[in-house]
């Protein structure tokens, strides 16, 4: 039971490690546009990134970066550091 819970957790910080990346990618390449699928891909990845990104813009924005945008690296290493703890607590647990 502990395994799958863990799987579970692994897996959900994969799916929003992806999200990250692939926005990122698309905020390069794609216009945005809300009225394409291309943009429509975007918004919707931006409404599931965003609840997560936004600490870490919030606390960039006091340090001047300029244009470029390090919150989803930011927001990955924290999901990856978060996701570890978890997981090593139920081991620990289940052990």
């Amino acid at each position: 039971m502990i395994y799958v819970l863990i799987r579970a957790i692994n897996l959900f910080a994969q799916l929003i490690s992806f999200a990250l990346i692939a926005m990122c990618v698309m905020s390069f390449f794609v216009a945005y546009n809300p009225y394409s699928s291309a943009g429509r891909i975007y918004q919707f990845l931006a409404k599931i990134t965003d609840p997560v990104v936004a600490p870490f813009r919030k606390l960039l924005m006091k340090f001047n970066t300029g244009p470029v945008d390090f919150s989803p690296m930011l927001a990955m290493i924290a999901i990856e550091i978060i996701s570890r703890i978890i997981i090593r607590i139920l081991i620990m647990f289940a052990l």
